[in-house]
């Protein structure tokens, strides 16, 4: 298996000529390094933080093809998308799984209106024949004491009865990360906190490579000049910032909207499927989401114009309110704010409507397709889109890149199946854990389960609980740092492990426990340590406090 190690990535990007250099390292920047490796072609990666810490972190973390997109007539969208869904479940099984989902119907006095009835039922029939019946079921129209039985705290009072249909969900860090994994399995060259800061030009002005400096936590800064046939900028919502050092000059293509959730326990809010739930007077809906390990919910999201800064969106206490109060008028669980455990916010590199188009105020009205181009000078653009169709964006980018490097094969990606994925029927087994401990490690890691139960074999204490209430153990701190290129406790804590969404207080106190093992490991002094435990419990701080949270202490 390559090396998938920081050091050596560093010491590969200055030598020699790549012939695409991919600028982002989030699930659209990954899918492009899969693929160009795949047909082939020599590939560096480089990405100014941690893989996946930007958007590809933060969404709602289902692979879907979008209901409400059918609504807005997005018909070719939403086909792109449930077949990009079936394709995830076929290429990574450890890592997305189907999920049913929940649309409960209110009425008064015990009848749905008929319009509403008659939309879902239509909209549900397309679903299914544009792509939804590949995951083997059917929508199907379920009574009152179905719904009730799959999620307790609705409000009965106006509730009438539902439909079940299905989508799936994946934990969208680790399958960007697995990309990245998958990527250096072909041969690329990928490095996290690595940005770069110029382009370099021949004399006809076209881009023929970049300069980059390393920026983890703590290095010395070095820079280091990187030569490529073809550029790709693939760094999401920060893609403009990135078009700005080719061309400078400012640019517009994108108009960020920030998505917000928030995690609570299921004993506050329980259901045992994904629901939609309709906000009153805002014609949208939010969800309602198990976790996929640990016993929370998740609900989100919003869809609001962002014009902050993009490092680190922060969720408001408003946004907080927002979802509360959806939840609050349809069940019975009046959750406040003592409820909420975790909390985050993403940007949506949503595409700038086309000149001549009528704008909409409402950022859920814009489109998540995606757009392919080359400027001027070269760079191949790749913007907007969702991470459920993150394989389809980068095969249409390196059939664009193919118009410069002409004669490389054709996409072999739609069957590649992602590193750790199990073959078909494949049992792994790890014999001396607990079998919740086995799914927890098969669910994450796949076949690379296997090297996980290894480290547990020789120092037993790694099976030891990492943060209270949640699956993760200590193996899973030393795994990602010695195999998964984590670099800081932040990237353990929100990213390697989803302890900080899931519970943020509980991660705060495990982050000296998961500080200590990367000290270990990466031989970290007395000083570095706690620096690294203040800059994750800042970080926490910060979100929570912005939120309204700061001096609440979560049940």
């Amino acid at each position: 298996m390559p090396n998938f190690s920081r050091s050596s990535s560093l010491e590969s990007l200055g030598k020699g000529t790549f012939d695409l250099l991919v600028i982002g390292g989030g699930m659209t920047g990954a899918g492009v390094a899969v693929d160009a490796a795949a047909r082939g072609l020599k590939v560096a990666l480089v990405e100014k933080g941690d893989f996946a810490s930007g958007t590809s972190s933060k969404s709602s973390k289902m692979v879907h093809g979008g209901l409400r997109y059918l609504q807005q007539r997005e018909i070719r969208l939403v086909y792109e998308n449930l077949h990009e869904r079936q394709r995830l479940l076929n290429n990574a099984p450890n890592l997305i799984e189907p999920l049913p989902f929940l649309i409960p119907l209110f009425g008064k006095d015990g009848i749905v209106s008929k319009t509403v009835a008659r939309s879902y039922r239509v909209a549900l029939w397309l679903y299914d024949i544009t792509g939804g019946l590949r995951i083997g079921k059917r929508h199907k129209e379920i009574t009152r004491a179905q719904v009730v039985e799959h999620f307790p705290s609705l409000d009965v009072a106006h509730l009438v009865a539902g439909y079940l249909y299905y989508d799936a969900r994946g934990d969208d860090a680790r399958v960007a990360l697995t990309l990245a994994r998958t990527a250096s399995d072909l041969g690329a060259v990928l490095a996290n906190y690595t940005q770069v800061t110029a382009f370099t030009h021949d004399a006809s002005g076209r881009v023929i490579g970049a300069s980059v400096s390393t920026c983890a936590p703590g290095e010395t800064e070095k820079t280091i000049d990187i030569k490529a046939r073809v550029v790709v900028n693939a760094a999401g919502v920060y893609a403009d910032e990135v078009s700005r050092l080719e061309e400078h000059q400012h640019r517009r293509t994108l108009t960020p909207a920030k998505g917000v959730h928030i995690s609570v326990r299921k004993d506050r809010l329980n259901c045992d499927v994904a629901s939609v739930i309709p906000v009153p007077k805002d014609k949208r809906s939010v969800f309602v989401v198990p976790w996929e390990e640990g016993d929370y919910i998740y609900i989100g999201t919003t869809d609001t114009a962002y014009e902050g800064p993009l490092d680190n969106p922060l969720a408001t206490s408003e946004d907080v309110d927002y979802l509360l109060n959806a939840v609050n008028t349809l069940t019975s669980a009046q959750l406040t704010r003592t409820d909420v455990t975790g909390v985050w916010a993403g940007l949506r590199p949503l595409l700038q409507p086309e000149s001549g188009k009528k704008i909409s105020e409402r950022t859920a009205d814009l489109s998540r397709r995606h757009k392919v181009e080359t400027s001027s000078e070269g760079i191949v653009l790749v913007t907007g889109g969702k991470w459920t169709t993150y394989r389809q964006m980068a095969e249409d980018t390196l059939n664009e890149v193919a118009r410069q490097i002409p004669g490389i094969p054709k996409c072999p990606t739609r069957s590649l199946r992602l590193h750790g994925a199990p073959a078909k029927k494949q049992a792994i087994s790890l014999p001396g854990l607990p079998a919740s401990l086995v799914d927890h490690l098969v669910h994450r890691y796949g076949t690379d389960a296997v090297a996980v139960a290894e480290l547990i074999a020789d120092d037993p204490s790694l099976g030891d609980p990492l943060v209270e209430g949640l699956p993760y153990i200590k193996a899973d701190v030393l795994y990602g740092v010695r195999c998964e290129m984590a670099q800081s406790l932040i990237d353990i804590l929100s990213r390697r492990t989803r302890a900080q969404l899931q519970n943020a207080y509980a991660a705060k106190e495990a982050a000296p426990i998961a500080a200590a093992i990367m000290a270990t490991e990466l031989g970290w002094k007395k000083k570095k340590t706690q620096e690294e435990i203040s800059a994750f419990i800042d970080l926490v701080d910060r979100e929570l406090d912005a939120a309204g949270l700061a001096s609440v202490v979560a049940s």
